[in-house]
């Protein structure tokens, strides 16, 4: 354990226009669906400016044909793909950890193993990976992939699949390729090479990683899942999640979850770093704040649904239906949400202005004081170890974000100043995993250990 004083991480998700439902439609803004490389390039180096922890990306992956005219309405979720971006934001930052989503249902361990990796040597030790495994019917038919995968299933796949992927990385020691034999005429070791073996429920995996061991050992592995499962999912393999919470109380008693769960993993509670989603609109005044955040609200379009629930036969100004289909995707945020209806009697126009603009996640709108006030509790009275920054609109959101709250987080000694470790992993705080000789190499000392006091006991 260190002694070292804890700080927020702080780490910021961006969407192309914004959070809000209704940003793309924001005067001033360029809403247009083709990616722009300059823009995120341009706020991943404000991220960096800003001394922040991650830029996270997400992944909205695949559309239907079918439902055009609702797909019509939706601005800011035609992007890149993460880890094409993320190479790129590599090369012009140097510091902030590039965390990218990639779902665990439509692809292949060895794929995101190699490609992950590969960001992690390209940006010396930056790379994270977002797991997911939500399943979309929408998504599944652009793989042509027809069988459908219940809420316990995904997560038992996700955790072989990441399972798998964490034994290719350590398929070879750290310095396996560091020194050829020129003379001899070899290149590595042999015996630096850790073969995968792996017959599974899900998958089966024969060889080796074509790349070096990542410089992090493993890529920071972030995960986001609030049902009991995920939380199970996240004490596991987890090592930042991002969680949502509309209060303190709620926070805290996930938080106080989770940590407590990692011990029977046999890791410690701060091997991970839990990072509620903050929707944040900062202004100089609390109503310059609240007039900006009532703009965006005035233009949300009711028709686009409540969280994947489709509530097209409902009155906007009744309640949510009691008996109301909760379907296997997002179930943890979707419950948030119902017991919200419930606990504040709120209609369901009014759930989609409270619910659906800040996705289930804490909402603060005022000075920069208000903000950091409200970050600081969170944090020190153990609801957050940080936050994941979803702003609701940009770039001039996170702007004000970083010209506002980040000196007065800075001024509390709340947050650093300047970037102290090398890597994503040291700058958050979290232990490099060991190579297999020197995990064997500690496991042997400590047999050797335990049988030595034996003796002499």
């Amino acid at each position: 354990m260190t002694n070292k004083r804890r700080q927020l991480a702080l780490n910021v998700f961006f969407m192309r226009f914004g959070h809000h439902p209704a940003a793309w439609r924001s005067p001033g803004v360029t809403a247009t669906g083709r990616p722009d490389i300059k823009y995120w390039v341009d706020m991943a180096k404000l991220a960096e400016r800003a001394k922040f922890d991650t830029f996270f990306v997400a992944d909205f992956i695949g559309r239907s044909g079918d439902k055009l005219e609702q797909t019509s309405r939706l601005g800011g979720a035609f992007q890149f793909e993460p880890l094409t971006l993320l190479s790129t934001i590599a090369a012009h930052t140097q510091h902030i950890g590039l965390v990218a989503t990639v779902n665990t249902n439509f692809s292949e361990p060895y794929n995101i193993a190699r490609q992950l990796a590969s960001l992690d040597h390209i940006s010396g030790g930056r790379a994270g990976w977002n797991v997911v495994s939500s399943y979309r019917e929408d998504t599944s038919q652009n793989f042509g992939i027809k069988e459908l995968r219940g809420h316990g299933e995904r997560y038992e796949r996700a955790e072989e699949f990441v399972a798998v992927v964490k034994a290719y990385w350590d398929s070879w020691d750290d310095d396996a390729f560091d020194h050829p034999d020129r003379p001899a005429a070899r290149f590595f070791d042999p015996r630096a090479a850790h073969v995968v073996k792996h017959e599974g429920a899900y998958f089966s995996a024969d060889g080796l990683l074509d790349i070096a061991r990542p410089l992090q050992g493993h890529p920071v592995l972030v995960q986001a899942g609030n049902s009991d499962t995920g939380r199970e999912f996240a004490a596991k393999v987890g090592e930042m999640t991002y969680s949502s919470a509309t209060s303190l109380e709620v926070a805290q008693a996930y938080y106080r979850d989770v940590k407590h769960r990692l011990p029977h993993y046999g890791r410690d509670p701060d091997d991970i770093k839990i990072a509620p989603g903050l929707s944040v609109i900062v202004a100089d005044t609390d109503q310059e704040a609240q007039d900006k955040f009532q703009a965006l609200q005035d233009a949300v379009d009711f028709t686009q649904g409540l969280m994947g629930l489709d509530v097209s036969a409902y009155p906007l100004d009744g309640p949510l239906p009691d008996d109301i289909p909760i379907p296997e995707n997002g179930r943890g945020r979707i419950q948030q949400l119902i017991e919200l209806g419930k606990r504040e009697n709120l209609t369901i126009r009014q759930l989609i202005l409270k619910f659906s603009v800040a996705r289930g996640h804490v909402q603060v709108i005022g000075s920069p004081a208000k903000v950091a006030d409200l970050m600081e509790q969170w944090f020190v009275e153990r609801g957050a170890d940080g936050f994941n920054v979803v702003p609701p609109l940009l770039p001039g959101g996170f702007e004000d974000f970083v010209r506002l709250v980040v000196p007065e987080l800075q001024r509390r000694g709340l947050f650093r100043k300047e970037y102290e470790g090398r890597s994503f992993r040291e700058n958050l705080g979290l232990k490099r995993p060991a190579d297999l000789e020197s995990r064997h190499s500690q496991a042997l000392r400590a047999e050797s250990g335990r049988k030595l006091s034996s003796a002499v006991g």
